[in-house]
């Protein structure tokens, strides 16, 4: 009975956290819970810090987001500016674009945190690609976190049309250009672009409706799909632990590093405040979208070098560059000069969210795979890649041909004949360099194992001869190099069987082993060096 008054007696003296902290643990079991998870191990490497980047900076977003949507009026209702800037006094302008004129020069800080969302919209973006290729270059995206790679992809492209409906809520001449480009494109969509069009702006263009529709898809719909999908990515991190890169001690069954609490928390937290800090220097140095020189919309003017966000540069480079081809038949336009470019758009947004299932047919690997590959070791893959990102930049130039034909005192035709040629010579080069440089890595790291590394001392030798002294590599650094995977090309194998008669293979197979001597077959990889050429070489017979 004692024992049990002092149990009493105890728990009223606790502190009062703790004894909420033991009121949730009975009901949840918060307790088991903290101590599965709180000593969770992270790798400490600086490139799992993009992860983060994109975090912290959707934090960012969604935090400055909910300060702007308390003085943000959507809505398209005309009314005359009397505000405090004096160029726009006596003007017709929607509600929308005057709210936000009072948000940049009324509202305290509004500019300020105007200047910060979007800002990190751009950094959230550039982030995610970053990202995105560093998964991709170091094969992060094999089994088991095929599905966490496509809830990556869907983030990247939620992200960019979460920020076109962001920076077309102003109204301005600007974004207001670039609407009216989206509604051109969606035009160019045989038989159903007319009714998309009435749909999304409520009637003909440019409506009545679509600053407040576009205003519920920026702040509501897409935040909150966006929103899920990183719970799900977040959880099947913790869930399929981290990956890591090779190295001593590192198994696909483990993970070196630090753990969650203290040591990772305590950083990450001070990295979520560098991150944030740095975004808010930039926002106040740099001004973005400054509408009061732009002025307000109006469907009879264009603003000039208008350019959208550098991540719709893509879209837009493959519009302007594509030849104005037109199709007329049975009374009907079809605008091949849009539509085309339309389906090219996701076509290449597409290819990156499928490479890992193409790469797992291809090999025909079904294990799982904690440990990174280096990109020099997957030339295809990192070809591939780079090629990739080749196609997209040279569409930026396409994006901006004005802007670099003024700046650059250039013939805006040679700009988009040199984009409309290199969209597709360049990702080839691009593919053929890269990997070229990847064996030429690899042949390095085949010498550096069998002959050790230079040490830049130079030694003559008693007949006179002048030879440079290798020093052997440590333990560490030879597993590192000569750790990693290297696959065996699929074979068709005969097409007769032991008794003469044909054996059919079909066509998917003909088309996997194909594609497999491609990725892996001569000339495609390095062969590792062997344990007995390393012994050989190291025994004395020709070391130095």
């Amino acid at each position: 009975m004692s024992t049990a008054t002092d149990t009493k007696r105890a728990e009223r003296n606790a502190p009062a956290g703790e004894r909420v902290a033991d009121w949730a643990d009975g009901r949840l079991g918060i307790y088991t819970l903290a101590k599965a998870n709180m000593r969770k191990i992270f790798p400490d490497h600086w490139s799992f810090m993009l992860g983060e980047i994109c975090l912290y900076s959707f934090i960012i977003i969604i935090l400055t987001g909910v300060y702007l949507t308390l003085f943000f009026t959507p809505s398209m209702n005309e009314i005359v500016y009397h505000g405090p800037y004096v160029p726009l006094q006596g003007v017709r302008m929607s509600e929308a674009f005057a709210s936000t004129m009072e948000i940049s020069f009324e509202v305290r800080g509004g500019l300020l945190i105007r200047q910060i969302h979007h800002w990190a919209a751009l950094i959230f973006i550039a982030a995610m690609m970053v990202h995105m290729m560093r998964v991709f270059f170091t094969g992060a995206f094999r089994k088991p976190r095929e599905v966490n790679w496509l809830f990556g992809f869907l983030l990247l492209v939620l992200g960019m049309f979460t920020g076109f409906t962001g920076y077309s809520l102003p109204d301005d001449l600007l974004s207001g250009t670039g609407v009216r480009f989206t509604q051109g494109a969606i035009l160019s969509v045989p038989v159903v672009g007319t009714y998309i069009s009435m749909f999304l702006f409520g009637g003909e263009f440019p409506g009545h409706d679509f600053v407040g529709r576009f205003y519920s898809i920026h702040i509501l719909l897409l935040p909150g799909i966006m929103l899920a999908l990183l719970v799900g990515h977040l959880i099947l991190v913790v869930y399929h632990k981290h990956t890591q890169y090779a190295g001593p001690g590192r198994t696909e069954k483990n993970v070196v590093g630090m753990p969650l609490l203290p040591v990772y928390m305590a950083k990450a937290g001070g990295f979520f405040f560098l991150v944030f800090g740095i975004i808010t220097v930039v926002a106040a140095i740099a001004t973005l979208n400054p509408i009061w020189s732009i002025g307000p919309y109006r469907v009879d003017q264009v603003s000039t070098g208008a350019q959208p966000d550098w991540y719709m540069g893509f879209a837009e480079g493959l519009i302007r560059v594509m030849p104005g081809w037109e199709i007329n038949a049975w009374g009907h336009t079809l605008a091949l000069g849009v539509f085309i470019p339309l389906l090219i758009f996701p076509l290449v947004l597409g290819a990156i969210a499928v490479y890992p299932f193409i790469e797992s047919w291809v090999t025909g690997d079904k294990r799982e795979h904690h440990i990174l590959d280096r990109p020099r070791n997957a030339p295809t893959r990192t070809g591939f890649g780079v090629a990739w990102l080749t196609a997209y930049f040279i569409m930026l130039i396409g994006g901006g041909n004005d802007i670099v034909a003024t700046h650059f005192n250039l013939s805006i035709n040679a700009i988009t004949w040199f984009v409309r040629i290199f969209f597709f010579a360049g990702p080839v080069l691009a593919f053929i360099i890269t990997k070229r440089i990847c064996l030429g890595l690899q042949r390095r790291d085949r010498e550096k194992v069998l002959h050790g590394r230079e040490s830049g001392i130079i030694k003559r030798l008693p007949h006179g001869e002048f030879i440079e002294v290798h020093e052997p590599l440590s333990q560490g650094d030879l597993f590192t190099l000569t750790s990693h995977d290297q696959y065996e090309p699929i074979e068709v194998g005969p097409t007769v069987d032991e008794n003469g008669v044909e054996r059919k293979v079909s066509l998917v197979k003909k088309t996997q082993a194909k594609l497999s001597q491609g990725f892996y077959g001569e000339g495609n990889q390095i062969p590792k060096p062997t344990a007995e050429e390393y012994k050989e070489i190291t025994s004395g017979h020709g070391h130095h």
